[in-house]
């Protein structure tokens, strides 16, 4: 490990993947430019444009005559792709992954360098602080730091500073990217948490500290939740297949869920056990409204919304899970 390659004068380097994200490019790309303690000539900001449907191609060639922004196309729209290309366009000591969906936090970047320097760490990351405009965001950002939305994630609900499977966007150093040659771009969902998996059998270290903490800002439309959580079950699946020995007990819990809502309806359709088979699902329900009507700092609205995003999230999620048992990479 090479603990010494990184200082906390260490120069850096922002990559972004960036796709169909008019509404959030702008106040991302604003918050890079914003942080404490940026040293000029030290700062480059590259941007992986994929094929955008909406105007965010525009927005980014407005944005690169604003700042010193720098384009790549992504001509897959893939993001481990995207990243991969910005990355090798990097030319700096330290890789900071940005969202298009994100906000950082104002000291974020020097904070991160600094823990960088001092544990010499291949990666660091701190919390993702999710968070909604409308009350169906703010129901979908509730389930995000809770347990019972997303199963308790140290990334997503906290804990203390230390050692980590994973954390959220990342931090690198520069010199274990290319020692790792980056992303696995055949990993369209899941690519972080395959790539911490690489730094940690490489013998570095990932390391998470709760004092980074980056908004996100959830998806806006049920449609678009049902896509992301299907898809991120789906290859959630193929990484437990993958890796089976690392692959944690909460990811089960949703395709379990699914398994037993299913089975419990066959059964009582058919005749067998009357409404026994229903009991899971009654469960859950009842489990999901009590949670909803309970959940703090949500209005009514939101509450109601949460009743309908949790059961959104576990089912898309479960279903993409069982899906992705049967796909190959």
């Amino acid at each position: 490990m090479n603990v010494n390659s990184v200082k906390p004068s260490s120069s850096i380097s922002f990559i972004m993947p960036v796709l169909n994200e008019e509404a959030h490019l702008r106040s991302a790309v604003a918050s890079i430019f914003e942080q404490q303690g940026l040293v000029k000539g030290q700062v480059e900001v590259i941007l992986a444009l994929g094929p955008s449907k909406d105007k965010t191609n525009e927005i980014a060639e407005a944005l690169s005559k604003e700042y010193p922004v720098q384009l790549v196309q992504n001509p897959t729209g893939k993001t481990p792709a995207g990243l991969n290309l910005a990355i090798a366009k990097a030319k700096n000591d330290v890789v900071i992954r940005v969202d298009a969906h994100s906000v950082l936090s104002p000291d974020y970047s020097i904070s991160a360098v600094k823990i960088l320097s001092e544990t010499g760490a291949g990666n660091v990351g701190g919390l993702m602080k999710a968070e909604g405009v409308t009350p169906f965001q703010k129901a979908v950002a509730w389930a995000y730091g809770s347990r019972f939305g997303l199963g308790g994630g140290t990334y997503h609900v906290g804990g203390e500073a230390g050692p980590s499977d994973s954390v959220y966007l990342g931090v690198f150093r520069r010199d274990v990217l290319t020692k790792l040659g980056g992303f696995d771009e055949k990993m369209i969902r899941g690519q972080d948490w395959e790539l911490n998996l690489r730094i940690r059998e490489s013998g570095e270290l990932v390391w998470f500290d709760p004092s980074l903490v980056v908004t996100y800002f959830p998806r806006s439309t049920w449609r678009k939740l049902t896509k992301q959580f299907f898809d991120t079950g789906a290859w959630r699946a193929l990484l437990t297949k993958s890796h089976p020995n690392k692959a944690n007990l909460r990811y089960f819990a949703p395709p379990a869920l699914v398994l037993t809502s299913f089975i419990g309806l066959l059964l009582t359709i058919f005749g067998f056990g009357g409404v026994i088979g229903l009991l899971p699902l009654i469960s859950y329900a009842l489990a999901v409204i009590l949670i909803s009507l309970t959940a703090k700092q949500l209005g009514w609205k939101a509450k109601l919304s949460l009743m309908a995003t949790l059961p959104t999230m576990h089912f898309s999620w479960g279903t993409g899970f069982l899906a992705g048992l049967f796909l190959k990479r």
